[in-house]
């Protein structure tokens, strides 16, 4: 079952979230209807709010609408220099960015050649997936922008799909074959790698080579804290695969990835998409396509036990931890971004 497929099957559940995603599309900006703290769309797995081992309760906080108008959102990533939220509109080829002091909403480049994971690298830069054109970008601090990588072995990659960049500047992304299934999210083309690989690119030499061939769909990616961790998804249920996200034993500087092993799972018939650490090593996720009750975001401890959800109206793509002092959790959610501050901080840096 390739992408497409896998959309088409998803109608008999979207029937089900027809007057859910109807009242998505009357949604106000700003808290959600009918909020009172502790805020219901926040469930702890152990069913407390007082005590809970689950962080994302912050006191007087609740889940907000900050923006909307998109097709398809994705690819947060927070700016701490620049102070402000940009993320992927893939189908309308642009990027967003959402300022952090009046949560001003402009385009921050169209096109965008259908961008769809972002990160900030050690230096403040811009690291982008980039759809059509079937390479990762990084967008310098004068606004320049240098090519990271769109070969290997002399052939086109598939369509890299979300990426993150460790302390010692290596670049590790994913590159499923979603951007050149159709012209929606990209250009329909061929793949020219033989499998769908996740790649590193050394951050001095600039050489890239895969470190894991053995996923259907890999997707979204991010480190532990310590960087000892790489946490990867494998959406392959769209292609007849698995549905779960996997964790190995990463060696940055060496480039190496061992003893890879499930970390987190049943979340089939759906999918998580994308997924960062908080600093405690915690795995916030995103979950959709299926039950519209599990919309929204999962939390793992580092032991892979679930700590809680965050429930939203709309099928939510990726997440990323943002503000100041890295505690307010911004959600790409298809056709809007949503917010909440959480107790806990967000581990990438800067």
């Amino acid at each position: 079952m390739n992408r497409r497929a896998f959309l088409a099957a998803s109608a008999a559940t979207a029937t089900m979230a027809v007057a859910k995603t109807g009242s998505a599309d009357t949604l106000p900006l700003g808290p959600l209807p009918e909020m009172r703290y502790p805020d219901v769309r926040i469930e702890s797995a152990d069913k407390k709010f007082f005590g809970t081992k689950f962080p994302a309760f912050a006191g007087t906080a609740g889940v907000e609408r900050v923006a909307t108008g998109f097709r398809w959102a994705e690819g947060p990533a927070f700016s701490r220099l620049g102070n402000f939220l940009v993320f992927s509109d893939i189908p309308n080829n642009r990027m967003m960015r959402l300022l952090w002091e009046d949560n001003h909403l402009s385009v921050f480049r169209e096109p965008s050649n259908n961008s769809n994971g972002n990160t900030i690298d050690p230096q403040g830069r811009l690291v982008t997936c980039e759809h059509r054109a079937r390479r990762v970008s990084r967008t310098e601090l004068d606004g320049t922008i240098t090519v990271i990588a769109d070969k290997h072995n002399g052939k086109k990659l598939n369509s890299p799909n979300d990426v993150v960049v460790a302390s010692n500047g290596s670049i590790w992304f994913t590159d499923p074959t979603y951007g050149i299934g159709g012209n929606y999210e990209g250009l329909k083309q061929p793949p020219e790698q033989d499998k769908h690989y996740v790649f590193r690119v050394d951050g001095k030499t600039g050489d890239i080579k895969p470190v894991a061939d053995d996923f259907t769909q890999p997707n979204g990616i991010c480190f532990s804290p310590d960087e000892k961790r790489l946490y990867i998804i494998d959406t392959g249920l769209t292609d007849g695969g698995p549905s779960h996200i996997r964790v190995f034993d990463c060696d940055i500087d060496a480039g190496k990835l061992t003893n890879g092993k499930v970390f987190a799972e049943g979340f089939a018939p759906g999918i998580t998409d994308g997924m960062r650490c908080d600093i405690d090593g915690n795995v916030w996720c995103s979950m959709g396509w299926a039950d519209p009750k599990e919309d929204g975001v999962r939390c793992y401890s580092p032991s892979g036990d679930l700590l809680g959800k965050i429930h939203l109206p709309e099928t939510c793509a990726n997440l990323c931890f943002g503000g100041p002092l890295r505690n307010r959790l911004f959600v790409c959610g298809s056709t809007s971004v949503y917010a909440l501050y959480v107790g806990t901080q967000g581990a990438l840096r800067p």
